[in-house]
């Protein structure tokens, strides 16, 4: 079952020669159980460390980070990636290329029974349109059909979270403007809470139901779509 994510007043720092460098300050906002959400900023900016932060891979210096009732970082907690229920989606897909789509999809399901993990990677093949794909290898599958499987993977263990890491810059105009409206479509059908990093104003304005713009470390503006400008 998906869960509502809370961030308040998130600090993110890096340590360097002299001492803490901070990334990401005063970092808070809500994302409803179910919402799509956005993070809109120029490279630099902090949004990548945030979704890092979420998803287990960066500590939080101060501030929490809450998945339902459950805190997931704080100056004090670390529940390690491993544990969060949190599904990544990544800008390269890392598909494993020695696997069959279905064998990738089916990688997170290794501690399920094996009818059970045939169904669920049939059922997950069949939510993102590519039924007749799971014996193909990841070479023979396009930019696009790779950004599916990748989706299918990250969605089949049922995570609470999904993080989607600038999933669509690889991708050609015309694909890119499909796809968006195709994760967007398959995200709500699922009712899947997400939250998407990206650049590009045209994801947010695809896909989101909650935007943010960040600049310099800082959650400038968050809110439903409608009311951000993006």
């Amino acid at each position: 079952m998906s869960l509502d994510l809370h961030l308040d007043s998130v600090h993110l720092a890096y340590a360097g020669a002299r001492g803490l460098h901070t990334v990401v300050e005063g970092f808070s906002l809500t994302l409803p159980a179910g919402g799509i959400g956005c993070l809109l900023g120029p490279s630099g900016c902090g949004k990548t460390t945030v979704l890092r932060a979420v998803a287990g891979f960066e500590p939080v210096h101060a501030g929490s980070i809450r998945l339902g009732a459950q805190t997931v970082s704080s100056a004090a907690v670390h529940l390690p990636p491993e544990r969060r229920r949190v599904g990544m989606m990544f800008q390269e897909y890392a598909l494993f290329p020695h696997l069959t789509a279905a064998q990738n999809i089916a990688f997170g399901l290794r501690r399920q029974p094996a009818a059970q993990r045939a169904s669920r990677v049939a059922e997950m093949l069949a939510l993102v349109g590519l039924p007749d794909a799971g014996a193909r290898p990841p070479h023979a599958l396009s930019g696009g059909q790779q950004q599916r499987i990748a989706l299918a993977r990250a969605l089949a263990p049922a995570p609470d979270l999904l993080l989607l890491d600038e999933p669509f810059s690889n991708l050609d105009g015309a694909t890119r403007e499909r796809l968006t409206r195709e994760v967007r479509d398959i995200l709500r059908a699922t009712g899947q809470t997400a939250l998407l990093v990206t650049h590009h104003e045209a994801d947010a304005d695809a896909m989101a139901d909650w935007v943010g713009r960040m600049r310099d470390g800082r959650l400038a503006q968050w809110g439903p779509a409608e009311g951000v400008d993006v």
